[in-house]
């Protein structure tokens, strides 16, 4: 083989290397993320220190070239989903990175208000409107509305709650049109939509759009979040964590490294989350002494029983907490013995 025909071959080569890599499988790949410490990330007011972290945990995902999918194969922690388990029906990935986003600003809300009833401090709600987290294709709302916008009145009239906009919008008959005040990136504007009757036989007008209440959340003393970059649910239980401990007199933390996981509801319940194995790992990596995990009433295959099975594979002396609420998290670290040091 000449040289003039090797480096030809090899400039095809790498040309195919390149273009392959941008060539997208209908599939995402999971791998263990990062354990991040919370202390940096949530801030209250005049809050207290600690000797030791609390630490959320992430899993990372993208979308699955050739290459990233045959090394998912053949790795352990790292999982492969088909889109459609990722992603609804016709779901944008703007519409997806926006309802992950919003998640985990609800699990944010949930948090502060199951951290600060838990120490004793007033929570009160503004209610902002109705968030948009899809259009849907076809409806009247397509190309008019986007994920993201923040609807606050319908027609001049201020509602309350979401199920009043949609009482509001069901007084009306499918030709009639509403008018929409609504805000996109800071900026206020106003859109007029015909309603369109629902394709399931009941004739109901609607908009066409997937949405949910959205709410402020107002404390004292004054909490931050900055959870810009991370998406999805669940960190609520962590974060909860490292606001009470902010609150309160005593350190939760007892100078450990304390990593977790789960969903966090209003009423305190922490909830199942994906990618448990990847988070064991990135906790394990991270050099967490604890890990919290969703108990799930010991249902068969919870959260629990998976992250046991992963700390034993890895051989971690981490070890595994199981918690079905925000208060047996509190009271597992109310009664740990202070890091000798």
């Amino acid at each position: 083989m000449s040289r003039k025909t090797s480096i030809g071959i090899s400039i095809l080569t790498a040309i195919f290397i390149i273009v392959s890599s941008f060539y997208y499988l209908p599939y995402y790949v999971t791998k263990p993320g990062m354990a991040k410490e919370l202390e940096p990330i949530v801030e209250v007011e005049g809050g207290n220190d600690e000797e030791g972290n609390f630490m959320l945990t992430t899993v990372r995902m993208g979308r699955a070239n050739i290459y990233a999918y045959v090394i998912a194969k053949v790795s352990k922690y790292q999982e492969i989903y088909p889109v459609e388990e990722i992603r609804a029906a016709d779901e944008s990935d703007e519409e997806y990175n926006i309802r992950q986003l919003h998640m985990m600003d609800n699990s944010k809300t949930a948090a502060i208000e199951v951290a600060y009833k838990k120490a004793g401090k007033p929570v009160d709600y503004t209610y902002k409107g109705v968030y948009v987290l899809r259009t849907m294709e076809g409806m009247p709302a397509d190309g008019k509305l986007k994920p993201g916008d923040l609807v606050y009145k319908v027609d001049d009239t201020a509602f309350s709650s979401s199920d009043e906009f949609i009482k509001y919008i069901s007084t009306k008959k499918p030709g009639d049109t509403v008018n929409l005040a609504y805000k996109r990136n800071g900026k206020t504007n106003q859109v007029k939509i015909p309603l369109k009757a629902l394709d399931d036989g009941s004739n109901r007008p609607v908009v066409g759009i997937q949405l949910v209440d959205d709410k402020e959340i107002n404390v004292e003393p004054a909490v931050t979040v900055q959870s810009d970059e991370i998406g999805g649910p669940s960190a609520g239980l962590m974060f909860s964590l490292e606001i009470y401990n902010q609150l309160v007199a005593e350190d939760l933390t007892k100078g450990y490294e304390i990593a977790g996981t789960g969903t966090m509801s209003p009423d305190g319940t922490v909830g199942r989350i994906g990618g448990i194995q990847q988070k064991v790992v990135a906790a394990d990596k991270a050099g967490a002494e604890f890990f919290f995990a969703p108990f799930e009433k010991g249902m068969k295959g919870s959260n629990y029983e998976e992250a046991l099975i992963a700390a034993k594979d890895i051989k971690t002396n981490m070890k595994i907490i199981p918690v079905d609420t925000f208060d047996e998290a509190v009271s597992y670290l109310e009664n740990l013995k202070e890091k000798s040091r």
